[in-house]
């Protein structure tokens, strides 16, 4: 059972629900997570918040995808690193016609 602390940190349940459905998928609890995240509206104590969610979760539902997912989220999100894009012209690599 959820005390206040997870109350406060998870008021819509979304967190709660998600260990209640059978067989759902990381990718499912991925976007709950995601839902619970943006809810929250405080980038800053995700990390936070997700490690409190954590602590009351994970002794329970070891195995399960949302605590993988509450795990992943205690380490904050981070922006992904640049790939690709696109090349500067006059750089060594430019071939001449």
């Amino acid at each position: 059972m959820a005390d206040r602390t997870s109350d406060a940190l998870d008021p819509r349940g979304l967190i709660s629900e998600a260990y209640l459905i059978p067989g759902i998928s990381p990718v499912e609890c991925r976007s709950i997570f995601f839902d619970w995240a943006v809810g929250r509206g405080d980038a800053e104590g995700e990390p936070a918040a997700a490690a409190v969610l954590l602590s009351h979760h994970e002794a329970l539902h070891p195995d399960h995808p949302m605590t993988d997912v509450l795990r992943e989220g205690r380490l904050g999100l981070r922006a992904p690193a640049r790939r690709g894009g696109r090349r500067r012209s006059g750089g060594s690599d430019d071939a001449a016609d």
